[in-house]
């Protein structure tokens, strides 16, 4: 088992050529080229759909997403459709699961549990529900988690509410759940920063997965060649 875990950090980024990265990075460790790597970034607003996602579940109408300037997008990811946006940490775990011995199960348990105890040390008492999945703050979901696997290698991962603008979620029903709320921890706790939650999320990321030392590695972008604005 990988006992090394490549961190990457993207900064703010478009969701598409993000997504190209993904692909790249998955290819490479089936080919065992690199170790498993936790791709950590910020995004410009996007609706992205998972395999149960439907139309319906997409309340914006083509003219509000060109005015909010929010693309949508149709991942292999699981679960429905989400938001993402400044102020939010979205993390990809790229995680050879086969090497690692669990399935799928344990690997979103293991991703619930380590955003748990980052959000434990902030001071945040948060939960989980093993039909809906992510976490959640009482009846409102701070952290939303869809993942794919391709040939044992995980792809796709969470989205951690931070600063988030929560009014972008009234554009879809968050998941497909129609009796849910969303939050974010902003209006939980004050004064925290992304880079704070980043930092407390590294860590118990690899306490959580067991890696004896984190590398920090850069990657260049793939050229996002099509507008992010507009549904698709």
């Amino acid at each position: 088992m990988s006992t090394v875990l490549n961190v990457m950090d993207l900064g703010r980024q478009p969701y598409r050529p993000v997504l190209e990265l993904q692909e790249r990075l998955v290819a490479e460790r089936v080919r065992g080229e690199i170790p498993d790597t936790l791709v950590l970034v910020e995004h410009e607003p996007v609706y992205t759909m998972g395999r149960r996602a439907t139309e319906e579940h997409i309340l914006a109408t083509p003219e509000q997403l060109q005015r909010l300037g929010i693309d949508v997008v149709q991942t292999g990811r699981g679960g429905d459709v989400t938001y993402h946006g400044p102020g939010q940490l979205v993390g990809y775990p790229i995680l050879h699961l086969g090497e690692r011995g669990g399935g799928v199960v344990r690997y979103v348990s293991q991703l619930e549990q380590a955003i748990l105890a980052t959000l434990a040390g902030l001071g945040v008492t948060a939960g989980t529900d093993a039909i809906n999945r992510g976490v959640w703050v009482g009846r409102h979901k701070i952290a939303a988690i869809g993942v794919r696997v391709t040939r044992l290698v995980s792809q796709h991962g969470f989205a951690l509410n931070v600063n988030t603008n929560l009014a972008h979620y009234a554009g879809i029903v968050p998941c497909g759940l129609h009796d849910r709320g969303v939050t974010s921890l902003h209006l939980l706790r004050d004064a925290v920063t992304l880079e704070a939650v980043k930092a407390g999320f590294v860590k118990a990321f690899q306490r959580e997965f067991g890696y004896d030392e984190v590398r920090q590695v850069t990657s260049a972008m793939p050229v996002d060649s099509e507008p992010e604005t507009g549904h698709s």
